[in-house]
């Protein structure tokens, strides 16, 4: 990254949400403390979960080491109240937000800031990566390199680069959480897209660069897996509750597959029609698993052809119940009213509509 000696680097603020992360915490810290960015313009804050494993006492330990890293507790435990607590105390310009399920190349905020720099952009990242250190991962892997699995989002191509409808994690000028407001307290899922539809709709650019490298691990069983699905899922049903749309209609693709396919089996007239539907999709999932059996062998094509149907009948579920649940019961309104969540400190509203170019 060239710098100036007139001019320092900007001071650069990473926040981190953490609960229960003592399997990838060791690598993830040892990532960020790699980082090739000046050791003096960076600080590290971590909100700290409640965790019931040993993520804090890693925690306390690399904060001993390091006096750059801050640990905050986080009684609310969901990630947007951690963040909102995070940047409340943060004195960077810029704010790299991070994941402990992640491992950055050692450029990373190199590259975020000079990104920002070059784009102007609201928020810049690059694309998420999926690492692997078991079998289960590795076929979360090649489900998620599948256009089935991924519905061709952008976020998900290493090789894409330009603006986009959402990025992963991202790293944010310090004006953009005053402009469109920090992170939805209520959210206890999706809380990065929900950040990423406010900031586009408020005409904001986010921007997706090849040069910011980070790769992620994904869940490692199959409950995990749904759980975190099914989540993303209700997330984005409040998402589109609390906004009235959303930037692109690939979340409600499984929802309005499953609703479709639950119509035709009660309507007696199409149940041939649902079961020539299911016949496809299995195999399609069975295709596109075989297509990947270089990555997982040959004896992992079932598990991947099965990771399909956990991905999507999870996704659907939770926008289904999501739909449900914030119909009746929507959790926003009155936070936007007062400008005040309960969990995780104020959340402003944006007061300008104009593009960052």
């Amino acid at each position: 990254m060239e710098r100036t000696s007139q001019i320092p680097a900007p001071f650069v603020s990473i926040v981190m949400p953490c609960r229960n992360e003592s399997a990838y915490l060791d690598d993830c810290l040892k990532s960020i403390l790699a980082q090739d960015y000046p050791r003096d313009r960076i600080e590290i804050l971590v909100a700290e979960g409640e965790s019931t494993d040993g993520t804090a006492r890693t925690l306390e330990n690399a904060a001993r080491l390091d006096p750059r890293i801050r640990v905050v507790e986080n009684p609310d435990r969901i990630q947007s109240a951690g963040l909102n607590r995070l940047l409340a105390i943060a004195r960077g310009e810029v704010i790299v937000r991070m994941d402990a399920h992640c491992v950055y190349a050692a450029d990373y905020v190199s590259r975020c800031v000079e990104a920002l720099n070059a784009t102007g952009a609201a928020a810049v990242g690059g694309a998420q990566r999926i690492a692997a250190r078991t079998p289960f991962q590795r076929a979360v892997r090649a489900t998620l390199s599948s256009w089935l699995g991924t519905a061709g989002a952008p976020h998900r191509s290493a090789d894409h680069e330009g603006p986009v409808e959402s990025v992963f994690l991202g790293a944010f000028p310090r004006e953009t959480f005053t402009m469109f407001g920090m992170y939805d307290p209520c959210a206890s899922a999706a809380e990065d897209a929900e950040l990423n539809q406010r900031i586009v709709d408020g005409g904001g650019k986010l921007y997706m660069s090849r040069a910011i490298v980070v790769h992620y691990y994904p869940r490692e069983t199959f409950v995990g897996l749904a759980r975190q699905y099914f989540n993303y899922g209700k997330g984005r049903a409040r998402t589109f509750l609390k906004h009235g749309h959303l930037l692109t209609l690939r979340p409600t693709t499984p929802f309005l597959a499953a609703a479709g396919l639950a119509t035709a089996l009660v309507l007696r007239p199409l149940r041939r029609v649902a079961a020539m539907s299911i016949g496809a999709y299995a195999a399609v999932a069975v295709f596109e698993a075989f297509r990947a059996r270089s990555a997982v062998g040959v004896a992992g094509v079932p598990l991947v052809a099965s990771l399909f149907a956990v991905l999507h009948v999870s996704h659907a579920a939770g926008f289904g119940i999501g739909l449900a649940r914030y119909s009746l019961r929507p959790d926003w309104a009155a936070v936007e009213r007062s400008g005040r969540g309960s969990r995780g400190g104020t959340f402003p509203r944006a007061t300008r509509r104009r593009t960052m170019a």
